[in-house]
């Protein structure tokens, strides 16, 4: 006997087709779908995040260097003081222009006991009140371990133009016994740390120092700072 579907499920009255009817339709048209497929990742995607792994990884074991570096040597930063001065002349002239004459006998100390520190570049500045008096540089040279050197510096002063107000005031500092003077320093540093890590920095400092009048003048007290 031959049968198809539509004995076994007749319409609804409705005219919509019964549960079992939809159900074998659903499934017919279910066999024209399609299941979505699987995208590959770029190349380049790869790529950059491989590297921006290996630079971090690279960060972290520079910063783990540097910090076992800084716990095995524990450095410190170079002291620079004065020990001494001279006001060896001292005179202005009719037209407000100083002339004048210092000698400073400085020290540069370095602290540290497993590190040396060389000087390349330093600059010495003489200011009187906000005027620039002297400039002087100073050679090169090398501190071993807690060392401290020494260092005599002449500061010249020829036919400096200064202010009329400053002048006076200079002028009646020379007539009593206390003449203040400014020092400002810029020093390029390198710390080294064996022979195989060195690191390089400015040192600036500051000072300020009075002096009793000249032609003998002498060092009355003085407060220097030194700083990155």
């Amino acid at each position: 006997m031959h049968s198809d579907h539509n004995e076994f499920f007749p319409p609804s009255p409705s005219g919509q087709p019964l549960p079992a009817q939809q159900s074998v339709n659903r499934h017919e048209r279910g066999s024209d779908l399609k299941l979505p497929q699987t995208r590959r990742t770029n190349p380049f995607t790869w790529f950059t995040g491989v590297c921006c792994a290996i630079f971090w990884v690279i960060i972290i074991l520079a910063g783990l260097v540097v910090l076992v570096i800084y716990l095995s040597f524990k450095p410190r930063i170079p002291r620079f003081d004065v020990s001494s001065v001279t006001l060896n002349a001292a005179s202005i002239d009719t037209y407000s222009l100083l002339n004048a004459d210092l000698t400073l006998l400085t020290n540069f100390t370095n602290p540290n006991k497993k590190v040396s520190v060389d000087f390349n570049y330093m600059v010495l500045q003489l200011y009187y009140e906000n005027t620039l008096i002297a400039t002087r540089a100073i050679d090169p040279f090398s501190a071993a371990r807690t060392e401290t050197r020494f260092h005599a510096v002449e500061m010249i002063s020829s036919q400096v133009a200064l202010p009329m107000q400053v002048t006076q005031k200079l002028r009646n500092q020379l007539g009593g016994n206390g003449v203040i003077f400014h020092l400002k320093g810029s020093f390029r540093t390198r710390s080294n740390f064996g022979s195989l890590f060195h690191y390089s920095y400015w040192l600036y400092i500051d000072c300020d120092f009075v002096m009793t009048r000249p032609p003998i003048g002498v060092l009355v007290a003085h407060k220097c700072i030194t700083k990155l």
